[in-house]
């Protein structure tokens, strides 16, 4: 039988790599953090300021490698529909034909019982309230 595989997925690795060195690097980054704030005050630190025509850009605008990486995902999702319907027995005509009989029957006297059970508790209930 085929089976697919997954490509393995570098970006993946990377983001292992740079965890393991944050948190090998967790007490290196306290004393940093700490020669930072004696080296100046919170004035001198200045965030870098966007337009809000940028932001609304950056909303707008899709990242080219997730949109490439959302369509490969689809496509290798329909890859594997694909396989698997072929792996399906379809049953024939004349079995479809017998379990729709079946099914008709068994909800044709389904709804008979409930319909003599529906008129047997309202004759009950309009005997007990006259």
């Amino acid at each position: 039988m085929a089976r697919l595989q997954r490509k393995k997925d570098p970006k993946k690795k990377r983001k292992k790599n740079a965890e393991a060195e944050a948190s090998l690097g967790a007490g290196n980054d306290s004393a940093v953090k700490k020669t930072a704030l004696f080296a100046g005050s919170g004035k001198d630190v200045q965030k870098p300021q966007t337009s809000a025509r940028t932001k609304a850009l950056s909303r707008t605008k899709g990242e080219p490698g997730k949109i490439k990486g959302t369509i490969d995902t689809w496509l290798q999702f329909l890859r594997e529909v694909k396989i698997e319907l072929k792996k399906v027995v379809w049953p024939s005509r004349k079995q479809t034909i017998g379990s729709t009989v079946v099914v008709l029957i068994l909800v044709m006297i389904i709804s008979l019982f409930l319909g003599v059970v529906d008129f047997g508790l309202s004759s009950i209930i309009r005997v007990v309230l006259q």
